[in-house]
């Protein structure tokens, strides 16, 4: 099987380290190609007024290619261009991450991490997005990885996806818990470093004790579609002019519906989301004709 491996934290990101190490086991072949600073809530945006800059760097003993760009243009970029002309021919599959925190609920929407995915669907080569769900502690993404190749392995039983399948696979945190001698700004900056915000995205009653190498079930479902409860610091620069800093959690929804992506995340299940890139509403197309007075033999001719 060969493998395109790229992310949304970066190419030196530690979550894509150990994907990257995970990979190598169901791999025959592998090559990273990913952006070359963090690009985390970029969405699927891609770059038409600007060069596409790409760097050869050294990840993990292996050769990867870097691209001053979004996560978007790495997929694109890699299979016209790089992949061919290194590899020959297509990848088998795309694999984005591990991102550095849940891709669960709306997020989806806004994450570079599934945005890769998706581009690589819409291009025709099956894709699975990896997110790891971050705490208070420090992620260990050595032991998500393990968790990930195993939903790897459980995806892939009978070949690979559908050409332009896409999948979106969270992983509950993995993590060393905080000890006394670790204060706040810390864990923020290690946190920081691994291309995450400092802020934690814990829920409710989800600080107890869990052993982050147990077996987690894998569960397939839908993702949560209630929207995020925003929150913003209003703060003032020095010649008082009014600013906004971003301030609420990354999974702080106004309601989470059972038997959904975020409940069986905050459940320790490993989540599996099929998603679609085709955003048409096909349930209301036909009210819609019936609104604007479009009848059957309404279409223009050829």
């Amino acid at each position: 099987m060969r493998v395109l491996l790229t992310n949304d934290d970066g190419i030196r990101a530690p979550g894509l380290l150990a994907l990257c190490r995970e990979i190598r086991t169901i791999a025959d072949e592998l090559l990273i190609v990913a952006p070359l600073t963090v690009q985390s809530a970029t969405s699927h945006g891609v770059t038409f007024h600007q060069p596409l800059m790409t760097e050869t760097v050294e990840v993990d003993n292996d050769i990867g290619v870097a691209v001053d760009g979004r996560p978007a243009d790495c997929v694109k970029l890699a299979i016209s261009h790089i992949w061919p002309e290194r590899m020959g021919g297509m990848p088998d599959l795309v694999i984005s991450g591990m991102n550095a925190g849940a891709n669960v609920g709306i997020n989806v929407i806004y994450s570079g991490t599934v945005a890769a995915a998706i581009e690589s669907a819409f291009l025709g080569v099956p894709s699975i997005a990896v997110s790891l769900h971050l705490g208070r502690g420090k992620p260990r993404f050595d032991l998500a990885a393990k968790h990930a190749g195993r939903a790897f392995k459980s995806i892939l039983t009978h070949g690979l996806p559908d050409a332009h399948a896409c999948l979106s696979v969270n992983i509950p945190r993995c993590e060393d818990p905080v000890t006394a001698a670790e204060d706040a700004e810390s864990i923020a900056r290690a946190r920081a470093g691994s291309g995450a915000s400092p802020r934690s995205s814990s829920s409710p009653g989800e600080d107890g004790d869990f052993d982050p190498s147990a077996e987690m079930p894998i569960v397939v479902c839908p993702m949560n579609i209630h929207g995020i409860a925003d929150q913003y610091t209003r703060r003032e620069a020095p010649d008082g002019s009014p600013y906004f800093w971003a301030s609420g959690g990354g999974l702080d929804f106004h309601d989470t519906d059972p038997d959904t992506d975020v409940d069986y995340l905050f459940r320790r299940c490993i989540t599996l989301t099929p998603l679609r890139y085709d955003l048409t509403d096909h349930s209301v197309i036909d009210r819609w004709r019936g609104l604007v007075g479009q009848g059957d033999d309404a279409a223009p001719s050829e």
